[in-house]
């Protein structure tokens, strides 16, 4: 089988640095593609300058790693963040896991920040993908290609993207694979916001979404949260 990884990017210039460092250590060479939502600081000429195919996309993260799915060439599309460093086995680990049925997976999720409840935060992200089958994109959201294809790929949504497209799935009655490997992300968010105040914001946001509140309301409420 053949994987394809999606890197959703706009204006990422100042994280790339060490994003392509992480990729040119993966194993396996899976197809990486850029999704390049009209970067104008460079990004996508960085990215394809160090050897990486880039597709120009409407701006959007859904738009975009749709965009690139419908271009990519691999039979398991991976997505993940640019701001996030992959296991160097990440798609040995991937494939294996399809190979032996799994059509709908991710990673765990360990954060660059260790703040105060930084651990809790990693315990609880954690749990709900093992308990809950909720997958969020930086923890490297995998799916079969026939199953991405099935469900119309990730949901027109401004934010929560990720969250419906598992939301969805649960109710096909599709387990989420939780893979051994650990992605290291991004903690600008609670090292800025504040870590407990940023938690209890997010999940507030998640619950004005399940009650039906309008997904560009809540978007511009999470681009406040710092």
């Amino acid at each position: 089988m053949k994987l394809s990884l999606i890197i959703p990017v706009y204006n990422e210039r100042a994280a790339l640095g060490p994003c392509l460092a992480n990729l040119a250590a993966l194993e396996g060479g899976p197809e990486v593609i850029f999704a390049d939502g009209g970067s104008t600081d460079g990004t996508a000429e960085a990215a394809a300058t160090a050897g990486f195919r880039v597709v120009a996309c409407p701006k959007g993260r859904a738009a975009q790693m749709n965009a690139a799915a419908a271009q990519a060439a691999g039979e398991v599309l991976w997505f993940t963040h640019c701001d996030s460093l992959l296991p160097a086995d990440g798609p040995r680990q991937i494939l294996r896991a399809a190979e032996a049925g799994a059509e709908f997976g991710c990673f765990h999720i360990a954060f660059d920040y260790h703040g105060p409840f930084m651990g809790c935060n990693t315990y609880f992200s954690n749990r709900r993908a093992r308990r809950r089958h909720i997958a969020f994109g930086d923890q490297g959201i995998f799916l079969t290609r026939a199953l991405f294809q099935a469900v119309g790929g990730f949901p027109d949504l401004p934010l929560m993207e990720d969250y419906e497209l598992s939301r969805t799935l649960r109710r096909r009655g599709t387990a989420l694979h939780v893979l051994p490997g650990t992605i290291l992300t991004s903690g600008r968010r609670y090292r800025e916001g504040g870590p407990l105040r940023t938690m209890a914001w997010m999940f507030w946001l998640r619950c004005l979404y399940r009650a039906g509140v309008d997904v560009r309301r809540i978007a511009r409420l999470y681009r406040d949260v710092r």
